[in-house]
């Protein structure tokens, strides 16, 4: 197993590296997030042994459950949506969460870092190509939405995040890629309180080499790394 999973993480590595360099772009710059929902603890300790230290969790509950027994140097990105009531139980686990997306959530996040003492670090996710399948705020409410985090002292927004669509044809998301960098930088200049737009979260397995071209610093990829992932 780890034969195949060394391999993939070299691949993914070595095209992030190119695909930065054809931007112009340092590698040292994008962020891999091994993406290591329904995989078991044997996996991602295969991927550990290769370096890898950030990993992307879906669901709470198994984010919870590797974070227990897995090493304490890992870094454990929350990348699925959130619901309120799962707040208190990840807010001090993961570094970061990507997947803000309204108010109510917000207002959970600032009463479970106020309980805890901390400071959460989050990402705006955003719907880019306005999906009805998908989570995020609409391009067109992001700026809003971001000037609202102003007033909550206790969140950290580091930048934005999105699910492109699925396609058999990633060129086809690069105008989505633009748009998020695009967006990122006018939210930027307007030195919004407790929001900064130092992160782009996009990218995955099929066309993460886009994303990068078109400004990702972190990318999520599973099935790249780790293969298919079984449901059952």
């Amino acid at each position: 197993m780890e034969n195949y999973i060394a391999r993939n993480i070299l691949d993914v590595r070595g095209r992030i590296t190119a695909a930065a360099k054809r931007a112009g772009r340092d590698a040292s710059e994008i962020t891999l997030i091994a993406v290591s929902k329904t995989k078991p603890v044997e996996t991602i300790e295969a991927a550990y042994s290769e370096g890898e230290r950030v990993f992307g969790e879906n669901r709470v509950q198994e984010l919870l459950e590797k974070y227990r027994v897995l090493p304490q140097d890992i870094s454990w990105h929350m990348i699925g949506h959130l619901q309120t009531n799962k707040v208190r139980q990840v807010i001090d686990k993961a570094v970061l969460i990507h997947s803000l997306d309204n108010l109510r959530l917000a207002a959970a996040i600032l009463e479970e870092a106020g309980k805890k003492d901390i400071i959460c670090n989050v990402l705006l996710e955003v719907n880019i190509a306005g999906e009805e399948s998908k989570f995020g705020l609409p391009a067109c409410e992001v700026e809003k939405f971001a000037a609202q985090m102003a007033v909550f002292d206790r969140i950290r927004v580091l930048g934005l995040m999105t699910v492109a669509p699925f396609t058999e044809k990633p060129e086809e998301n690069r105008k989505y890629f633009r748009q998020m960098k695009r967006l990122a930088v006018d939210i930027s200049r307007k030195n919004i309180d407790n929001v900064s737009m130092e992160v782009l979260s996009m990218g995955m397995t099929g066309d993460y080499e886009i994303a990068v071209e078109e400004g990702a610093t972190m990318v999520r990829v599973g099935t790249g790394i780790f293969g298919e992932r079984d449901y059952h």
